[in-house]
């Protein structure tokens, strides 16, 4: 039976809790407080500082809450679905296009079908060669 199981230890290499307080206190200032971490570390290295990498410092601000998406975002307000209601024969339409194989590799057949929606019945259909306009023909019909 195997023994407790320890947590990991520290990397030697991670910053220690004053060190990251210190990271997070000159991230705060005034002067970086609208500036992204990539430019905070890129001035910093200008002054001949550096206290983390850029990647550390992005770890330290999402670890206290202080690091979101500070773009516009746009608002996408649900859209109400239509709802197509028939109470009778030929009052709402549905239409379809399926691809069909043809005898030969590489040809197709368009078979163009419209359906009542109240019976469910066939109103009209088309087999085709592939075809847009073909498509905008039997729609017109």
């Amino acid at each position: 039976m195997p023994g407790p199981v320890r947590a990991p230890a520290p990397h030697p290499a991670a910053l220690t809790d004053t060190e990251r307080h210190h990271v997070l206190s000159v991230l705060r200032q005034d002067r970086f407080v609208d500036k992204s971490p990539a430019h905070v570390w890129a001035v910093l290295l200008d002054e001949g500082r550096y206290l983390c990498s850029i990647s550390t410092m992005y770890r330290i601000l999402r670890a206290n809450n202080e690091i979101r998406e500070r773009r516009r975002q746009a608002s996408h307000p649900p859209r109400a679905r239509p709802e197509l209601v028939a109470t009778g024969p030929n009052q709402v339409f549905s239409w379809d296009i399926t691809k069909l194989k043809g005898p030969h590799k590489g040809l197709y057949y368009d078979l163009m079908v419209m359906l009542d929606i109240f019976s469910r019945k066939v109103i009209h259909h088309k087999l085709v060669p592939e075809s847009a306009v073909a498509a905008q023909v039997f729609m017109c019909e």
